[in-house]
């Protein structure tokens, strides 16, 4: 394990390599034969199960339900939104044959589902009663992406997609926005990430919708990362497929629409915003295995002791594992560290004898020693503690790389020497956007909805009409 260890390149050195190093070593993902997807090994897809219960439960406590949609979209229903269609063409898998016939339409792999849901809705929907519709699915979806990389882009991507259908315009609004609080508590408060949530430019929103909303988290070179969004279509689908309802005047009307998703790319954000040279760091609520308890020697006593523990800690449901292999302690704790687990346990006959236990912080490495008889509530205090810690660093880290700029020359500046994000007063043109991102390479992220300009244009010197974040992306 030693020598994984120094297989992990630093950080500070190559991050792009540090990343690729930290997914291999912590056995969260291997490499394919179908280029550009990844296999996700079981420790990966135990956090990305974590994430789906998460969520899965916040999404069903405002009455989402959940169903499956097909694979396949024929190219004639993909084509009735022709600005949706646009905005995906470039990235779009198709099948032309079954077996060895042609087909004589061919179909596409889903790259989203809109149209399929639109297709349901359609046959579904008839009167006011109906509605509202809130459904989401689990799937995976195919973009045919040209640069791939574990987790954050891939050409098969594990996701949820919800979609729902509202009587009004104001009810589907505010289900956009509630939808984007749910992902922005879950990335605060179980991911450990501080990110910033607002509104995408009409250059930068998904296509077909009216509003984009999205989920900025900053990783740990100052480089974005969009991890979620939610989307409000206004009645563009509805028209588009035909679908009407009966409204309370007895009139027929097209419904109002959202839409709204994460993928697995939020365990890219976990792991660049938290994890070091020496492997994995996971927020302990989110980890699949929160404790590793590691007897040395084979003392039946200890190992005795530790079964005990091991027993107390199932009780309190803090998800646990006893390395109990002939590996020398060296390389357990070794391992321990590459794998992320918050907190290491280790018990000698030594501690045993004298009624104490150490543990170990996954996010600093601090080892503590606490009596045997208080460990459970120790283990529960670190876990809170390690939780809270990890996200104060990041937003920490993330602050320190937040700036304002008032000119041109000094976003020209701020972008050639510091990474992170810059904030400021735009005219709300998409020639100044592209102008900012050909020059520097720094794409909008967020308009700032809760702030008002307060100054000329930092591009062209225009009267501003907001205040906007621009960064560089993954």
């Amino acid at each position: 394990m030693k020598e994984l260890v120094r297989d992990i390149t630093s950080r500070d050195v190559d991050f792009a390599k540090w990343y690729t190093d930290v997914v291999r070593v912590a056995d969260l993902v291997d490499y394919s034969s179908v280029k550009g997807s990844m296999i996700i090994r079981p420790y990966g897809y135990a956090i990305w199960e974590n994430m789906m219960n998460i969520l899965d439960q916040e999404f069903k406590k405002r009455g989402t339900l959940n169903v499956q949609m097909p694979m396949f979209i024929p190219e004639s229903l993909l084509n009735v939104e022709k600005e949706h269609v646009e905005g995906f063409a470039p990235e779009v898998a198709w099948v032309t044959h079954g077996g060895n016939e042609k087909l004589e339409e061919r179909m596409c792999v889903r790259p989203t589902s809109e149209v399929l849901f639109c297709d349901h809705f359609k046959k579904i929907i008839k009167s006011y009663r109906d509605l509202p519709l809130i459904y989401n699915q689990w799937c995976t979806i195919v973009r045919w992406e040209k640069t791939t990389r574990p987790f954050l882009r891939s050409r098969e991507i594990l996701w949820q997609e919800g979609h729902t259908m509202h009587a009004n315009r104001e009810e589907a609004i505010a289900k956009t926005k509630e939808m984007l609080k749910v992902y922005e508590d879950f990335q605060r408060n179980y991911l450990a990430l501080p990110v910033i949530v607002g509104k995408k430019s009409d250059k930068e929103k998904f296509a077909g919708a009216e509003e984009t909303y999205t989920i900025e988290a900053m990783m740990y070179d100052g480089v974005a990362l969009q991890n979620g969004t939610s989307h409000y279509f206004g009645q563009g689908f509805s028209k588009a497929f035909g679908i009407e309802f009966l409204n309370k005047e007895n009139k027929l009307e097209n419904p109002y629409q959202t839409s709204w998703g994460c993928t697995t790319r939020m365990i890219g954000a976990i792991i660049m915003t938290h994890s070091d040279d020496y492997g994995l760091v996971l927020p302990p609520k989110i980890a699949p295995i929160k404790v590793n308890l590691i007897p040395i020697g084979k003392n039946e006593e200890v190992l005795k002791t530790m079964e005990e523990i091991k027993a107390s800690l199932d009780k309190e449901n803090i998800t646990n594992t006893i390395d109990t292999s002939d590996k020398t302690p060296g390389f357990k704790f070794a391992e321990s560290e590459v794998k992320g687990y918050p907190i290491r346990m280790e018990l000698g006959p030594r501690d045993l004898e004298q009624g104490v236990i150490t543990l170990v912080r996954r996010d600093t490495l601090e080892k503590k020693t606490v009596s045997i008889s208080d460990v459970v509530r120790e283990v529960e205090t670190l876990l809170d503690d390690i939780q809270t810690n990890l996200y104060n660093r990041a937003l920490e880290r993330r602050n320190s790389m937040l700036y304002d700029a008032q000119t041109w020359e000094e976003f020209l500046s701020l972008a050639n020497v510091k990474p992170g994000f810059i904030k400021v007063n735009w005219c709300g043109d998409v020639s100044c956007e592209d102008k900012i991102k050909n020059e520097t390479g720094y794409k909008s992220r967020c308009i700032i909805e809760e702030e008002k300009a307060d100054g000329k244009c930092v591009c062209c010197g225009k009267e501003a009409k907001c205040k906007i974040y621009f960064g560089k992306q993954y």
